[in-house]
């Protein structure tokens, strides 16, 4: 490893501006098996079900200003990064604050008690949820693409597309190391997803059409998926795309060619598809970010944010009806 790069950058920071006015509105009513590597599917795709039917049901859809270059959803707030501006919203579009950034497109953004963090293709940087810059640092790496990271305990994991694995610092910025896969990371587009649960990391080896699980320490634990087109596996050249988890550890995926998210357990079996493309509403091959908060699940295509709310009498009909599993999702 060479030494690490600490080059000074400019940041154009504004201040945080209350508001109250809607960013955008527009309501909408509306197997298992194991093998030595760890989780895994099973060989044969499942059949397709005859008509889905999603466990959840639209309720609003609004629009962001500027588009959307990452969301988080944090403690009852919507956290949306784009053209230059950080918008703060509720569950309903209700603009809460606005925090001017530089331009430079945000790769991702994570969010805690202490504040903001956001991802540049090669750079990290910190703000306090008052808008306050706090620290910021640049990638460890000369040369690096970054596209996705995780906040785990007293780190921070980022994966770099350029040199195919994934980079430990701890919250202040300090580097610890670098984490490669034994698979070797195949990433053909910037679809390369990574999130915290169970006390562990989920990453998405999008090439392999596969999630690989890690520790804290970068101790490879095992993996899960398999290519084909069916419910239950990943289609295309290269997915999952994006990753989350649900409060009680199961790993939510969102795919690109057919558009769908889809629920794992920990162990990497598949539970069930959540939503297709046509609920997703784009109309499109692309894959939308999501994120899970209670019983509400939130997606982000190109400029808009759909709120889905987990529905019983839908789930009893529907994709959740054949699991057992007293999820989270289930009694939120």
């Amino acid at each position: 490893m060479g030494n690490i790069s600490r080059k000074k950058f400019f940041r154009t920071v504004g201040t945080i501006v209350a508001g109250g006015a809607i960013t955008g509105v527009s309501a909408v009513v509306a197997s298992k098996s194991l093998n030595k590597d760890g989780p895994a599917a099973a060989s044969g795709e499942r059949p397709e079900a005859d008509a889905f039917v999603s466990p959840y049901k639209p309720t609003v859809v609004f629009t962001a200003q500027g588009g959307i270059d990452a969301f988080e959803h944090h403690d009852g707030r919507l956290y949306v990064a784009g053209a230059g501006l950080l918008t703060v919203m509720d569950d309903y579009g209700k603009t809460l604050s606005r925090l001017a950034i530089a331009p430079e497109s945000v790769r991702d953004i994570a969010v805690d008690a202490e504040g903001i963090y956001l991802l540049r293709q090669a750079s990290i940087a910190v703000y306090s949820h008052e808008g306050r810059p706090l620290r910021e640092w640049e990638a460890c790496s000369s040369l690096s693409d970054y596209c996705s990271f995780a906040l785990a305990e007293d780190f921070v994991f980022v994966t770099d597309r350029d040199n195919n694995n994934i980079c430990q610092y701890t919250r202040g910025g300090d580097f610890v190391r670098f984490i490669d896969s034994p698979n070797r990371f195949i990433i053909p587009s910037p679809t390369f997803g990574i999130t915290y649960a169970n006390g562990k990391l989920y990453c998405s080896n999008s090439g392999r059409h596969q999630v690989e699980i890690y520790s804290l320490k970068g101790e490879y634990l095992g993996k899960f998926g398999a290519a084909g087109s069916g419910q239950g596996y990943f289609c295309g050249c290269c997915n999952p795309v994006y990753l989350a988890a649900t409060p009680t550890g199961e790993i939510i995926t969102s795919e690109k060619g057919i558009p769908r998210i889809s629920c794992y357990a920990a162990d990497g079996s598949f539970r069930s598809m959540l939503l297709d493309g046509k609920m997703q509403g784009e109309g499109g091959t692309a894959a939308d970010r999501v994120k899970i908060a209670g019983a509400k699940l939130f997606t982000a295509g190109a400029d808009r944010v759909r709120v889905y709310e987990y529905d019983p009498q839908l789930a009893s009909s529907g994709a959740c009806s054949g699991c057992g599993v007293d999820c989270r999702l289930r009694n939120a």
